[in-house]
């Protein structure tokens, strides 16, 4: 048996003192200039970043992790100094920076110390007990951090409570290590944004070429977990904010079915497709997360429905056989096709499980798929309107705008630091929305749910007695554009999205060095299944491989 850890050597200048000095350390990792941005003390920032040193932390799973500290040979104490440790050494340094941690919590070491003791007196609380864990910045606490979705208009309005799910998170004895960098608004700002970006914390950038998006808008969640800064993540989804940026940063990404997983607390856009999920290196880090994510909450109306569907223990699930016998759709129509790379790693992908004893139906298309983004878009601008009103009033007095006009306002009188790059194009659509008593909306959100429902997702699956549906979860991460903003090919995320329907994506390979992800989508609650399905595929296929943080793609590459 190993010795107890010890403080690591003091990165990029850092003082024994700063590292272990509670509030210091924040301080002396990530400060926040005048106008709120992301910088790393005298971070150099002409320079390419240093090369990633040998980590011993890097790619250990949450198990390893907790069998570490029950046999003492690491405390959760030492864990939270590494992981900040990495941070200061990777995330703010050179002429790309990683920028995915937007603030840390003032407090982890201090927690870490405290579960340490506890663990001590009366053993660990379960499997997160001192597993450092971040959140996206969207995610409300009420301690010494900021909840800002990215937006200097939320600086210094702080909710009156933590979120329900990071209740739970510090219930289990998890490390809450500080909040992650997002597209601003979680996306919902521009017609024409970059994925990544926010005002509050600069560009995100993804860890297996700085040059490409991170993609959105847990965009920094994912590099952040890509870049073993942390042990798991939490992202948010409404279309794709989960999916998307965990296959371009070669993770699992799962998106629950809507009610799961509470969103009390959380900064919204919608509330008829809106969910936090787990965002890891591994199929079974995703499930421990889930498995405390996961609950009832009075706050949450929609979690009612989770009663007797959820599952205490979602590792439970795993099995490395869970493909043999599964009935798996393809739907090549509409979700294949758009990049002939990305195809061919999920041909590969489909023989991999044909021969592990998947029955693949193919092609089984999604009906009514097409018809989606017109009633989806529609109920979106009533919901993000009447949702972040309804946010905005809880935060109490203060300087914070209490309407989208007033957040308009802001935005244009601090155009410098706000609109630089875009605009807000969807804020104001948004505010052009009346009530969700407007029979437009009403409408729309019946149409979605007709449309991705009964005549799609539900359909497609009892026709076929699909356990699933596997599809490309998108094409490998494009430039980051602040010019021209995003540039996408295709994706697989909306007809779950609309449904409110579990996804979870899983590394299918490479291409040129750039990550790609395939998804697998089951009906409501079938988390479990979805869960062995791709544990399965992940355990036969091995594709995770950790970010060399190269400044561009390596176009010589496969």
């Amino acid at each position: 048996m190993k010795k107890p850890d010890s403080p690591p050597d003091s990165p990029a200048g850092l003082s024994r003192r700063a590292l272990l000095g509670g509030t210091a350390v924040a301080t002396a990792l990530v400060s926040l200039d005048a106008r709120g941005r992301a910088f790393a003390a005298g971070a150099p920032g002409k320079e390419a970043p240093p090369a990633a040193k040998p980590f011993e932390m890097e790619e250990k799973t949450v198990a390893e992790l907790q069998a570490a500290l029950a046999s003492g040979e690491y405390t959760a104490q030492g864990l939270t100094e590494r992981y900040l440790a990495r941070i200061a050494a990777l995330d703010t340094v050179g002429p790309l920076p990683l920028r995915s941690v937007i603030e840390l919590n003032p407090d982890a070491l201090a927690l870490a110390a405290a579960l340490d003791q506890e663990r001590r007196e009366k053993g660990a609380r379960g499997p997160l007990h001192g597993i450092p864990v971040l959140l996206k910045d969207n995610i409300g606490t009420a301690d010494k951090m900021e909840t800002t979705a990215g937006s200097l208009a939320l600086v210094g309005a702080k909710p009156a409570r933590d979120a329900f799910l990071v209740e739970r998170l510090r219930a289990a004895g998890a490390v809450i290590l500080g909040k992650t960098n997002l597209s601003e608004w979680a996306n919902f700002r521009s017609t024409r944004s970059t994925s990544g970006w926010s005002a509050r914390g600069g560009q995100t950038r993804n860890p297996y070429a700085r040059d490409r998006t991170p993609s959105g808008s847990s965009s920094g969640a994912g590099t952040a977990t890509a870049a073993n800064f942390c042990a798991v993540s939490v992202g948010t989804e409404t279309d794709g904010s989960i999916i998307s940026p965990s296959a371009a940063a070669s993770l699992v990404g799962l998106k629950p079915t809507v009610g799961l997983v509470s969103r009390s607390g959380i900064i919204p856009i919608a509330h008829s497709q809106d969910t936090a999920g787990p965002m890891a290196r591994t199929v079974a880090d995703a499930a421990v997360l889930l498995s405390v994510l996961a609950g009832v909450d009075p706050a949450d109306p929609a979690t009612a429905a989770s009663r007797g569907k959820a599952h205490a223990d979602y590792t439970r699930a795993l099995d490395v056989d869970g493909l043999k016998g599964a009935r798996i759709g393809v739907p090549r129509e509409r979700f294949y096709g758009y990049h002939a790379a990305t195809d061919a790693r999920m041909e590969e992908a489909l023989a991999l499980m044909k021969s592990r004893g998947a029955i693949l139906v193919d092609p089984a298309p999604i009906p009514q798929a097409d018809k989606l983004q017109a009633p989806e878009f529609e109920v979106l601008l009533y919901e993000f309107k009447a949702g972040l009103e309804a946010y905005l009033a809880s935060l109490g007095e203060g300087r914070a705008p209490r309407t989208i006009a007033e957040l308009i306002r802001f935005n244009e009188e601090h155009a410098a630091d706000e609109l630089p790059f875009f605009g807000q194009e969807l804020l104001h659509q948004a505010q052009a929305k009346g009530p969700l008593t407007d029979k437009t909306y009403v409408k729309a959100l019946q149409d979605c749910r007709r449309l991705s429902r009964a005549q799609g997702l539900d359909a497609v699956m009892k026709k076929h007695r699909l356990d699933a549906l596997v599809a490309p979860t998108e094409a490998p991460p494009g430039l980051v554009d602040l010019i021209n903003g995003d540039h996408w090919l295709g994706s697989s995320s909306t007809p779950a999205a609309v449904a409110g329907y579990p996804s979870i994506t899983v590394p299918a390979g490479y291409v040129r060095g750039l990550p790609v992800g395939l998804s697998f989508i089951g009906r409501a609650w079938s988390e479990p299944v979805l869960l062995k399905l791709a544990y399965a595929y992940e355990q036969a296929s091995k594709h995770r491989r950790p970010p060399t943080f190269a400044a561009t793609a390596d176009l010589g590459a496969r």
